[in-house]
């Protein structure tokens, strides 16, 4: 059990940061991510959107309890991601660059997995 606590909480903790870090300059709006989405087609107002959903997904995963919440979370960034990678495929085609969301997804694959073994063995 605390293998297994250990593990969830370092994928975890490098997922949470990771999607943190993300939604700040969506949140804020910052020149990079305003021309980042609107390459992509995606308005302004779309952009905040996401980032507070963002921010509202790290704050349910990281607290305890709350378990169809962190489902939902879970489920939440799991489509931010294939939405985010499914976006910049659809507008300039396959570039090499795009393998990177591959680290968002591994951790995000190592966090949730490890969320149900800890699930599992609570019960």
């Amino acid at each position: 059990m605390k293998k297994t606590n250990t593990i969830y909480w370092i994928y975890t903790g490098l997922f949470a940061a990771f999607m943190l870090f993300s939604s700040i300059p969506d949140i804020m709006l910052a020149k990079e991510a305003k021309v980042f989405m609107q390459h992509l087609g995606y308005p302004d107002y779309f952009t905040i959107f996401i980032g507070i959903l963002k921010v509202l997904g790290v704050i349910a995963i990281l607290i305890p309890g709350y378990p169809r919440i962190k489902e939902w979370a879970y489920a939440g960034f799991f489509f931010d991601l294939v939405g985010a990678t499914y976006s910049q495929i659809a507008t300039d085609g396959w570039m090499p660059q795009i393998a990177f969301m591959l680290l968002p997804f591994l951790l995000w694959a190592g966090s949730y997995s490890y969320y149900r073994r800890r699930l599992a063995t609570e019960s």
